[in-house]
């Protein structure tokens, strides 16, 4: 009997299509807004539209004669193609790379001389990678003074050659291609076979496939359709929200447990909010019921081709709002009739499903969300409603994690000061743990995006943070230095990276976030500093370490064994007044410390507590410092004892080294009371310099 011993590899052929799928969307979604725009301007105003006006559908002349050039053309030739593209290249190399993209597409638009979606969704990244590639040839050679002259004459030339080769280039070969597609739907279409997709749509979408197909070829070609004839089945192929409505009206009636209970709250937030994954785990928990959808799917298609009803342009999400405000002026009755019978079709071939088999739905309900979110990659933004875990996940706890932890951020409103402190605790914890591939980085609540596995931040700005960062799992903390939330996370990394392999993707394990190298530089760029300054110090002598970390950014004069101060506010006013004294801030800052502490807490633990200014008060900082003012008696902080105060003002992150230092004193309680015992400036900062060596 043959035993399994090697684990089940974490990527596959399905996981690679889902990446390559959701960067198709990633340069579709974000324009959406542009697509409906030029959707209902079509609807309304062209020749055959609700409300025809010449000048702007684009028909007719003018009073001299001229052709009227109208909205419609123009948005759709030049318009959408560029913010996609333009979007895409953003996506690979930031803003440098979407301007490099959109000037290499203006080529291919140019050269066909038809609306080129393929093209920009091609020229788009390839314009970003290849600036991307250009700027490495030369990154940190260039003489200090020259690097505009550099960048702005390189992106230009660069653009200008790729958009030669887009006109000459990529532009006959995607024509070619779109020409191709578009025959073979077309023959699809005239042979009554277009209904047949619905065999490879509805399993797709169950298995998170379906922007590769969705957005990456029926959206571009359905779009050329819609310019062609006003109007194009092939925006419902995949959005019609029928079948997956009959299935979860069949769960209404003849589910069981959890699943019918949840069923009616699915329907509403499927048919009316256009979240179609929603759905996606009640087909998990009897896979057989892919037939329901895949039946509903062909009957939708199917009517539609009968009645020749179609979209004027993309439904996203596929909301029934959404699908009836982007149906064309001709369509609406095949187009209700396509979703009414497709929910009809679906709904029976699922009720007969679910009453001829036997299985417990109760208990599959979660075990199917898991998978579901597994599948996605990703947190499912609606899963709760199925689990009733939203108000755990709301209270900080832990959701779904749907793969190992690769990047933790601590966030607070500056990104500067007690989030950095934070950020090197837990990064120290992860470590000794075993896992330092594992990136703990530290930002503002403003600057966060939906990239990271797990954020912590403190529990006054827990619900700031979640909009930005839905998909990933919140930790609230009270206190950054020594809050027991960090073992919970150490424990959530042990147990998600160490089944099979814990490989890190190395230097370019950011490069799939947006704005590539630049924005993942952002990313890191606070660990990078923390990590600089710790490496900096190795090899180097006790004195040197001292002096580097300490001399310019620490210095004797800032270090006060005994505060005057006896409350939080005077306490910072003392802080801030060090900081004036070394000429590193001015009046603005110090008064952007005490707009800072009324809004979240700078208490860190440890009897430490690090006031420092808000984000909006960065530009009032003159050179990085730190002082730091010792209360032997204690002073009342929100309710805290605190005994250290450290004052902070930092540019360009010059100062996380020393607060990767402050970190790692306060979390050794032989180094606090040595601290509390020292009787000089010089042992605090031989304390500070033997921590950076």
């Amino acid at each position: 009997m043959a035993t399994e011993t090697v684990a089940k590899p974490r990527t596959s052929a399905r996981v690679h299509v889902q990446k390559f799928g959701t960067f198709l969307s990633g340069m579709i979604m974000p324009n959406i807004g542009a697509f409906i725009a030029w959707g209902l301007i079509t609807a309304l105003f062209i020749e055959k539209g609700w409300i025809p006006v010449p000048e702007l559908g684009g028909f007719g002349t003018n009073a001299a004669g001229k052709p009227n050039t109208g909205l419609v053309g123009p948005m759709i030739t030049y318009l959408l193609p560029l913010l996609i593209a333009y979007t895409g290249g953003r996506m690979v190399y930031d803003v440098r790379g979407g301007v490099v993209g959109a000037i290499g597409t203006m080529g291919v638009i140019i050269g066909a001389g038809i609306p080129m979606f393929i093209g920009a969704m091609i020229m788009g990244p390839l314009g970003g990678w290849t600036m991307k590639k250009i700027d490495s040839l030369w990154d940190g050679k260039i003489r200090p003074g020259f690097e505009m002259l550099v960048n702005n004459f390189s992106a230009g030339i660069w653009g200008a050659i790729l958009a030669l080769l887009g006109f000459y280039g990529i532009a006959p070969l995607v024509s070619a291609f779109s020409t191709g597609a578009g025959n073979v739907v077309q023959f699809l279409v005239n042979n009554g076979l277009l209904p047949l997709t619905s065999i490879f749509i509805e399993p797709a979408k169950v298995l998170f496939l379906n922007n590769a197909i969705n957005h990456g070829v029926l959206t571009p070609l359905g779009i050329q359709q819609s310019l062609d004839q006003g109007k194009s089945i092939l925006f419902l192929l995949e959005a019609n929200p029928g079948p997956g409505l009959g299935l979860l009206l069949a769960y209404m009636f003849f589910g069981k447990g959890a699943a019918k209970a949840s069923a009616p709250g699915a329907a509403i937030i499927h048919f009316l909010g256009g979240i179609h994954e929603i759905y996606f785990p009640y087909v998990l928990m009897r896979p057989l019921l892919i037939l329901a959808t895949i039946a509903g799917g062909m009957t939708g298609i199917a009517t539609l081709a009968i009645t020749n009803s179609g979209l004027v342009a993309p439904s996203a999400p596929g909301s029934i709002f959404a699908v009836l405000a982007q149906t064309s002026r001709d369509s609406y009755l095949g187009v209700i009739l396509a979703v009414l019978l497709a929910t009809a079709v679906s709904f029976l071939v699922a009720s007969v499903i679910l009453k001829t088999t036997k299985h417990s739905d109760e208990v599959d309900l979660n075990d199917a969300t898991s998978r579901m979110e597994q599948m996605k990659g990703k947190k499912s933004s609606v899963a709760s409603t199925l689990t009733g875990a939203g108000a755990a996940a709301g209270a900080g706890g832990v959701g779904v994690l749907a793969g190992p932890v690769r990047n933790i951020v601590f966030a607070c409103d500056a990104g500067m000061g007690s989030s950095a402190m934070g950020a090197s605790v837990l990064r120290n914890k992860i470590k000794a743990a075993g896992f330092p591939d594992v990136k703990v980085t530290n930002a503002s609540i403003a600057n966060l995006n939906d990239t990271y596995d797990v954020v912590v931040t403190h529990q006054d700005l827990t619900e700031r943070a979640k909009p930005a960062t839905s998909s990933a799992v919140h930790y609230s903390v009270d206190n950054f230095m020594n809050s027991p939330r960090y073992d919970e996370i150490v424990d959530l990394v042990r147990e998600s990276n160490t089944e099979g392999s814990t490989a890190t993707e190395g230097p370019d394990a950011g490069a799939g976030t947006p704005g590539g190298a630049s924005a993942s530089g952002a990313a890191r760029g606070p660990a990078a500093g923390a990590a600089a300054a710790g490496t900096a110090a190795v090899g180097g002598s006790e004195t040197e370490a001292s002096g580097a970390g300490t001399g310019e950014i620490l210095a004797r004069e800032s270090v006060v064994l005994n505060g005057s101060a006896t409350t939080r506010d005077a306490a910072i006013d003392e802080a801030g007044r060090l900081l004036l004294a070394r000429g590193a801030v001015d009046e603005d800052y110090v008064r952007a410390m005490h707009e800072r502490e009324q809004s979240v807490s700078t208490y860190m633990g440890s009897f430490l507590a690090i006031p420092h200014g808000t984000n909006a008060a960065k530009d009032h900082i003159r050179k990085s410092a730190v002082s730091v003012i010792r209360y032997p008696d204690g002073i009342d902080w929100n309710g805290k004892q605190v005994k250290f105060v450290v004052g902070v003002a930092g540019i360009n992150n010059e100062h996380l080294h020393i607060l990767s230092s402050i970190a790692k004193v306060f979390t050794n309680k032989e180094q606090v009371a040595r601290l509390e015992a020292a009787t000089s400036e010089d042992e605090i900062l031989e304390l500070f310099g033997k921590v950076n060596a």
